[in-house]
Parts: C-alpha cells; structure tokens; sequence
C-alpha cells in the first residue's frame, strides 16, 4: 500500500470547490494512478472522516507555447471527495 500522502497531492481551492464544502464535498488534486477505494482510504486515514463517495476525472494536459515552441502542461487527476452526514467538516483555512 502507498503512503496516502503519495495519493493526495493538494485541494483545489476554486469558487465552484468552496460552493460544493456546503455539501460535504471536498475536491482533491491525487496521483494520476491512484483509484477511487486509495482516494478514499487515503482521505479516512489523513483527515479522520468517513467518506461515502468518491468521483474522479482525468485531466489532460493544455497545450501552451513559449515563442515558436510548444508544449503540453503535464496531465492530472481530480476527486471530488463526498463525506457521511455524521462526519465533521475539513478545514482548509484554520488561520484565516
């Protein structure tokens, strides 16, 4: 098994992210290899919550350029974590 740390990278912080937490959804960036039962056990064993699904996407990467050359960014994955009713909320901005 891999360190959960491995598994979930950052939150992604956006405006339709922020709407989602009043719904118990939280929304992760993961390793691009990981599935939907490391998702949700990595998140259990970080945050101490019971999740009740989880949805991922693939993300490709944007094709960007730097005068005459071209590039991809790199690819990644996305989950959007929902958790129980009985579970408590994350924090994301303790000091805020």
């Amino acid at each position: 098994m891999r360190d959960p740390r491995d598994v979930i990278k950052r939150p992604v912080i956006t405006e339709h992210s922020a709407d989602l937490m009043a719904e118990k959804k939280y929304t992760f960036e993961v390793d691009t290899r990981a599935n939907k039962t490391e998702i949700k056990d990595a998140v259990e064993l970080i945050f101490g919550v019971k999740v009740e699904q989880v949805n991922t996407m693939n993300l490709k990467g944007k094709f960007k350029r730097m005068g005459r050359y071209g590039g991809f960014r790199p690819k990644r994955k996305k989950a959007v974590v929902k958790l129980s009713e009985d579970s408590k909320e994350l924090e994301f901005f303790e000091g805020v």
